[in-house]
């Protein structure tokens, strides 16, 4: 399998500019062969994709058109970085936010394959606000906070329906630049369409906590507490519940009695805390937002890395979680009427070897990667 390290760095560039270009120098050829490999090149034009931008979200349209120009302005890249209509993906995540007097704080787990992490913590004022948060997809967050307080996160929603929208990175992203409140953010949130099925918890600096579902193809649900795993409420079945253990997190959640000065704690110990690593599913960061501070604390490997907006210094930590690792042999969770690629052993792909053969113009469908998968004659 992979390597279990991970490199997470902590960089401050108010405008798009060389830091962010040296990183998508490094992170294009995989993202790149995932890209092509999962049908993307069959996804809409580029013309399409930025007047979709253009009409659901278009403050972003300038930071974006940015974006393209420093990648190289190649229509793939343009493509990829708008998020239209995107190949589909997958996680874990635990999430919650809880309020109480005068405290408030938003906490989430992400749970995944060290291996399909960017580690990046990017402190950014791209559309004249600052925003802190963790990077998925160059330029999307999968959770962070502004200048505002307000903070969100997200999860996986369970099922890997898609339909017509946007990658919610990119809605987190959105979220973050123009909104100060969570009843905005809910605004935003039912307007602008997700292309999955995604669950956010939000929290800012007055207090106000929300829990939302986010549904393929448009449409929010709020939700009675602002708590999130990897299932939704509807009727539609959740992927790999047992492997997931989603159900058992999400009772722990609904049922803790803690402080918001104390939630951090819970998602340090069981159920929440996953060590799966080998199999795709370890926790990789905790991430503590406190909405009035503007701040956030990441636990990694036991260890607290503090950031502010107003505060925030560049560092590097470089982490292995193999010695975390308690189950070093993958668990295959099939369902019984499972006929397709198990993505639990997504981890176990040896992603370099992916961008050579795309970069050789041999590239084969990303599932005949997996193990156990033979190349085609």
């Amino acid at each position: 399998m992979g390597s279990l390290e991970l490199t997470f760095d902590a960089v401050n560039e108010p405008a798009p500019g060389p830091k962010w270009a040296a990183r998508w120098q490094r992170s294009w050829p995989a993202y790149e062969a995932w890209f092509v490999g999962r049908g993307g090149d069959h996804g809409p034009s580029r013309k399409d994709c930025r007047a979709a931008l253009q009409r659901h979200m278009p403050e972003l349209v300038g930071v974006y058109d940015r974006l393209v120009a420093i990648a190289g302005g190649s229509d793939r890249a343009a493509r990829f970085l708008s998020t239209w209509c995107p190949p589909t993906y997958l996680g874990g995540c635990s999430l919650a936010a809880l309020a109480q007097g005068n405290d408030v704080r938003l906490v989430r787990n992400y749970d995944l394959s060290p291996e399909l992490n960017e580690g990046l913590l990017l402190r950014s004022e791209w559309s004249g606000r600052a925003v802190m948060g963790m990077v998925e997809f160059l330029w999307g967050l999968s959770d962070g906070i502004n200048d505002a307080g307000l903070s969100i996160a997200l999860a996986y929603g369970g099922r890997s329906e898609t339909s017509e929208g946007f990658g919610i990175t990119t809605i987190l992203r959105y979220v973050l630049e123009t909104c100060t409140s969570v009843d905005q953010a809910v605004t935003v949130l039912d307007r602008v369409p997700s292309h999955m099925a995604y669950n956010l918890v939000l929290a800012d600096a007055s207090g106000a906590t929300a829990g939302i579902e986010m549904l393929p193809g448009g449409g929010a649900r709020r939700m009675p507490k602002a708590i999130a795993t990897n299932h939704q409420s509807g009727p539609e079945r959740a992927d790999r519940p047992a492997f997931t253990r989603s159900f058992e997190r999400h009772a722990h959640l609904s049922g803790m009695r803690t402080s918001p000065r104390n939630l951090h704690r819970q998602f340090l110990a069981r159920p929440l805390i996953q060590d799966r690593y080998s199999e795709g599913f370890g926790t990789l960061f905790t991430a503590e937002y406190d909405p009035k501070a503007r701040s956030l604390g990441l636990t990694i490997c036991d260890e607290r890395w503090d950031q502010a907006l107003d505060a925030f210094v560049e560092g590097q930590r470089r982490v292995d979680y193999a010695h975390k690792d308690a189950h070093p042999v993958a668990v295959k969770y099939l369902g019984a009427d499972h006929t397709g690629p198990d993505w639990s052993l997504a981890a176990t792909i040896d992603w370099k070897a992916v961008a050579r053969d795309y970069a050789n113009g041999c590239g084969r469908d990303i599932a005949s990667y997996l193990p156990g998968k033979t190349r085609a004659a």
